[in-house]
């Protein structure tokens, strides 16, 4: 019961901090620079709506797919600690082996390449 009420009150003073805060900022005046669409120091040039190639969503995309197949991986120190670490081996061969092909045939196709 203790704990419940603690982490109530916790809960309720960093809420009323936080939009304490959260008032405060917003009365601050932000100065021209503050409110100007970009702060790296100088103006656009050009559109920023700008066609770009397709490349950069490709290798987006296949890194999130190898990160994922990686992702798979992770939990390999506590599954060699099963009854059969042999079906674990073989497992964790298995898919080294269809991230390599996977990489193998995106290097061969040119999926890696920036410039054509």
């Amino acid at each position: 019961m203790n704990m419940i009420l603690f982490m109530l009150t916790l809960s309720i003073s960093l809420s009323i901090v936080l939009t304490m805060i959260n008032f405060w900022l917003a009365q601050m005046n932000p100065d021209s620079e503050k409110l100007s669409p970009y702060e790296c120091g100088f103006d656009p040039l050009g559109s920023a709506r700008l066609p770009f190639s397709i490349r950069f969503f490709l290798v987006a995309i296949l890194f999130l797919l190898f990160d994922l197949e990686i992702a798979l991986l992770l939990p390999l120190p506590w599954a060699t600690q099963l009854q059969s670490p042999m079906t674990t081996l073989t497992w964790t061969s298995t898919i080294i082996l269809l991230l390599t092909l996977g990489l193998v045939y995106e290097w061969t196709q040119g999926g890696l390449e920036w410039a054509e």
